[in-house]
């Protein structure tokens, strides 16, 4: 059994924005069950999928999907499911660009192995340091030396003592820290950086497991710092560009800055808004009640599913990887040492969760979680890989992404034959 995944935000479910299907019948727009677009290449060997996917967002009442499956390193599948935009009557396309939320960590991941291989960087490394931050003055309560203790491997492994169950999560408290800093909004990185450096850690470094976006905000700036580029010219020119992916990018909160190719997202109900024109008013969730660009490196990439599964099978075979050696490959999928394992049946490795196997090789994968945004990636040790991506993290029973991560388990060993095989 998997251990359970985390997601990048808690749900926050509100009224203003209607699900899909509910949206298609009231703009007289219902499409009758046997019509759910579908796009890209049938293949009939593979149509386990098909009817998988059609299935589920049918049941669940999902605007639209799309799933990528690789194998050995080849996309073999890339369809789209129902729509992209449900009042434009847009279907989704193999290569519909998505939210991916937390699945951005395992790429900001692969940055920091890459800089640490090359010699600009060390694992052992305290963030702190490596960042030049200093104590802040006039801070409301005592400064917290066990900042100058966290080190680069502690955040990639969750391990840096933030806990947002037993405190918060600062990635979605824009307004509190825009106030006390006295900053315009939103809080962009730095000013959730210093705010932070105000506030007491949870837990002393390295003692335990607690996931944390506050920690891999941290390895974006520390990205930027050593690498001295952007952080997102530094992953496409360096972690996309050696695997043929093009049109992967950072994406933008706002309905209006909607990227071409871009899913829209659908979620019901509003919050106030943290940024943009309607400041402070209520706006769609996903269009404003936080902000994607200040989350880059733990959740603000949007990316298509098979660029996604070109992605995870790059560490298929880790002796010809092309954009991390063996040795690094190993390290990002190790178990933290002692009390920071995750539980019996797996762990948080660098980047990804990895369950736990006898055999060495093991399952890894992540997760991630928006308002109107659900998607899981996989990379299993028999060289199969999939990307699933929903515009709505709403499904019967839970998020979308849980639900179907086992029939798509099932479907994969049903196969009987691959293509090219």
């Amino acid at each position: 059994m998997r251990p359970k995944m985390s997601f990048a935000a808690a749900a926050v479910l509100c009224s203003g924005m209607l699900s899909a299907w509910t949206t298609a019948a009231s703009s007289g727009r219902d499409q009758p069950d046997d019509e759910l677009p579908i796009t890209g290449k049938a293949d009939p060997r593979l149509a386990a999928f098909d009817r998988l996917m059609t299935d589920f967002i049918k049941k669940n009442r999902l605007p639209g999907g799309a799933l990528a499956v690789a194998k050995n390193g080849r996309i073999v599948y890339a369809r789209g499911f129902g729509y992209a935009d449900v009042d434009e009557m847009e279907p989704v396309q193999p290569d519909s660009l998505f939210r991916i939320a937390s699945i951005s960590k395992p790429f900001t991941a692969v940055a920091i192995l890459q800089l640490v291989e090359r010699g600009k960087l060390d694992l052992d490394d305290k963030v702190f340091d490596v960042l030049e931050l200093r104590a802040p003055r006039g801070a409301k309560g005592k400064f917290d030396k066990r900042w100058k203790d966290v080190t680069i491997l502690e955040l990639l492994q969750h391990r840096g003592g933030w806990d947002r169950d037993k405190s918060f999560d600062p990635m979605f408290r824009s307004p509190t820290i825009c106030k006390e800093l006295d900053v315009d909004p939103p809080a962009d990185q730095d000013a959730i950086i210093c705010y932070m450096l105000r506030q007491p850690l949870d837990f002393d470094p390295g003692e335990r497991y607690a996931y944390s976006n506050f920690g891999y905000c941290l390895l974006g700036r520390v990205v930027e710092k050593v690498s001295e580029s952007g952080y997102e010219g530094y992953v496409k020119k360096e972690i996309l560009a050696p695997l043929g992916i093009e049109q992967m990018r950072l994406g933008k909160t706002l309905l209006k800055d909607r990227a071409p190719g871009e899913v829209h997202y659908y979620d019901k109900g509003d919050a106030p808004a943290v940024m943009g024109p309607r400041l402070g008013k209520r706006v769609p969730e996903p269009y404003g009640a936080w902000c994607l660009e200040a989350m880059d490196s733990h959740g603000g990439w949007i990316a298509s599913a098979p660029d996604l599964a070109r992605f995870a099978s790059a560490f298929n075979d880790p002796k010809t990887c092309k954009i991390l050696s063996e040795k690094s490959i190993a390290t990002m999928f190790a178990r933290p040492p002692g009390a920071a394992d995750r539980d019996e049946e797996g762990y948080y490795g660098c980047g990804w969760w990895v369950g736990s196997t006898d055999e060495g090789a093991a399952d890894a994968w992540h997760s991630g979680s928006l308002p109107g945004t659900s998607t899981l990636l996989v990379h299993r040790r028999d060289g199969l890989t999939w990307a699933v991506l929903f515009n709505s993290r709403q499904g019967k029973g839970g998020q979308p992404a849980n639900l179907v991560d086992p029939l798509l388990r099932d479907a994969a060993d049903a196969v009987n034959h691959w293509p090219g095989e």
